[in-house]
């Protein structure tokens, strides 16, 4: 395994670990960069996996209370309950669209021009909403409802198309019912550790013919890089989306979104 192999390793595992949290598309980041940098990783999906569990990691540690609360206490009456019950619901919809439409939408969809479309189109709305919304009264988790839950998650749904952003998605949808900044980023967390196991399962099972390890080196590095970047991308996004909002990630998508498609059509 030479140098260069485990440095492209690097950059795309900094890469998931930067925009798995924030509403700026890890998919579609990955895809202009692997597109930029020829990146060839091992065979199957083992390194794409790899890197996706190292960001989840990240959230379990960050929410662990969290979860543990929720193990021990979301049995009987509570606020625990609910947040349990808002997740489930919130995890349907991707679950069973996913499994309908996962071969179609990346067979047909995965390329970087759509990509660079989705970020645009992800930035104007993120910004709209942002500029126009009224403030949010939902403060907690527990305090959503079933059917605010359930609206979120046909929100994720849309991050199917890459470029979207799952994290976009479920934040921008939340913001529209009235969740708190806050409150959103932590849903879109906490929802993002179901989904994203989910989808990894799936993923394992689809491709568990062509999975080969044989470049450890290249997966280790890619998924203890993802894991720590996306540490303290979770803990910064929590401690200062309520004041910063999430306007300058929707301009950052527009402006990325259109270098990338003039990078494109000039190659």
């Amino acid at each position: 395994m030479d140098l260069a192999s485990l440095f492209s390793a690097l950059l795309m595992g900094i890469v998931e670990g930067l925009t798995e949290f924030l509403p700026i598309s890890s998919t579609g980041h990955l895809i202009l960069l692997g597109e930029l940098i020829g990146f060839e990783g091992p065979p199957g999906k083992s390194f794409e996996i790899s890197i996706q569990l190292g960001a989840v990691l990240a959230v379990v540690v960050v929410f662990r209370q969290t979860i543990l609360d929720l193990l021990q206490r979301a049995w009987r009456p509570g606020p625990e309950r609910f947040y349990a019950v808002n997740l489930l619901l919130a995890f349907l919809p991707a679950a069973v669209i996913g499994a309908t439409l996962h071969g179609p939408i990346t067979r047909a969809l995965f390329n970087p021009y759509v990509v660079c479309v989705a970020l645009v189109l992800g930035g104007i709305a993120i910004i709209a909403i942002e500029r126009w919304r009224y403030e949010g009264t939902i403060r907690t988790v527990p305090q959503m409802g079933p059917l605010a839950a359930l609206l979120v998650g046909f929100g994720q749904a849309l991050a199917m198309i890459p470029g979207t952003s799952r994290s976009g998605a479920t934040i921008i949808t939340a913001l529209l019912i009235g969740v708190q900044r806050r409150t959103a980023a932590e849903f879109s967390f906490m929802l993002a550790i179901p989904t994203m196991l989910a989808a990894t399962a799936y993923s394992l099972f689809k491709a568990r013919h062509e999975l080969e390890f044989s470049g450890l080196a290249q997966i280790g590095v890619g998924f203890v890089t993802a894991f720590v970047v996306a540490l303290v991308v979770v803990r910064w996004v929590l401690a200062v989306i309520g004041r910063i909002g999430f306007t300058p990630f929707g301009w950052y998508r527009i402006g990325l979104g259109l270098v990338m498609l003039v990078v494109l059509l000039l190659r």
